[in-house]
């Protein structure tokens, strides 16, 4: 992958996030372009990570093989358009981060034969443990798919899913699942200033026991289930916590919200196909 010549529409934040994992894994800055309507942005990109700027699209797209969308879901629709014929002429393989944004949208917009990767990264992406998964419509090749998910590896892992539509499920766990653990993290650092810490001893407290056990889960073969009861002894101090967080509906709880969520981003991606 690392000849390959891969191009960003957007530079913002996912955007320069990908293009530092991809440098970082050994991609030559040479073969990376990136397309802004800020100056600032383009700037700093080819003064920090040494990589092409452009403030044309059409520019980059004339000089890659895989064209990635970084800009907000809102431009996507003017953006796509007014590049749709240079897409077409170069058969270019797409790779879209934008949220909300379908296929079937895409496909409208830049013409129904052309090869479409959508991905769903989170935010962790932005310091390379990212989780991102990614659907491929029917003309995207195999080396192509391949292609699109070792960008996406640059930033964390990657995996794919059968039907588009799971994707709206990805948002709902990982896409919006930081978030959740901030929630989590925010309650417990409150109460243990409650129960007398200060703000600092507390926060470094809460983040850290969150880091060690999201890498015990990762390094475990067993369950959060299995790992869960592994360090709750009966009658003591974390029993008497997980019996009150189950005494206030923890489970149900945290299923209501996912599915909630999951029922947003259905709702969200309507107007984009209306477009």
């Amino acid at each position: 992958m690392n000849t390959q010549k891969i191009g960003f529409i957007g530079g913002g934040n996912m955007a320069s996030s990908l293009i530092s994992g991809l440098i970082a894994s050994g991609h030559s800055p040479e073969h990376l372009w990136v397309s802004d309507i800020n100056s600032d942005i383009l700037h700093a990109l080819a003064e920090n990570l040494k990589v092409n700027t452009s403030a044309s699209n059409d520019t980059v797209i004339n000089e890659v093989d895989v064209v990635v969308f970084a800009v907000k879901p809102q431009s996507l629709s003017a953006v796509a358009k007014s590049v749709a014929a240079i897409i077409q002429e170069k058969k270019s393989l797409i790779v879209s981060i934008a949220a909300g944004i379908s296929q079937q949208s895409l496909s409208e917009w830049l013409g129904v034969d052309t090869a479409i990767v959508r991905c769903m990264p989170n935010t962790p992406a932005l310091v390379l443990t990212g989780a991102t998964a990614l659907h491929a419509n029917a003309i995207v090749s195999a080396e192509q798919r391949s292609l699109a998910e070792n960008i996406m590896r640059a930033v964390g892992i990657a995996l794919w899913v059968k039907e588009e539509s799971e994707l709206d499920a990805v948002t709902a766990v990982s896409g919006s699942g930081p978030a959740y653990y901030f929630l989590l993290m925010e309650a417990m650092e409150k109460a243990a200033i409650e129960l007398g810490l200060t703000e600092e001893t507390a926060r470094l407290l809460v983040q850290q026991t969150a880091l060690g056990a999201a890498k015990i889960a990762l390094e475990s073969s067993e369950s959060p289930e299995q790992l869960r009861k592994r360090v709750t002894s009966p009658g003591g101090t974390t029993q008497q916590a997980i019996s009150t967080f189950e005494q206030g509906g923890f489970t149900e709880l945290v299923s209501k919200a996912l599915h909630a969520a999951r029922d947003r981003s259905v709702e969200m991606s309507k107007p984009a196909e209306q477009n």
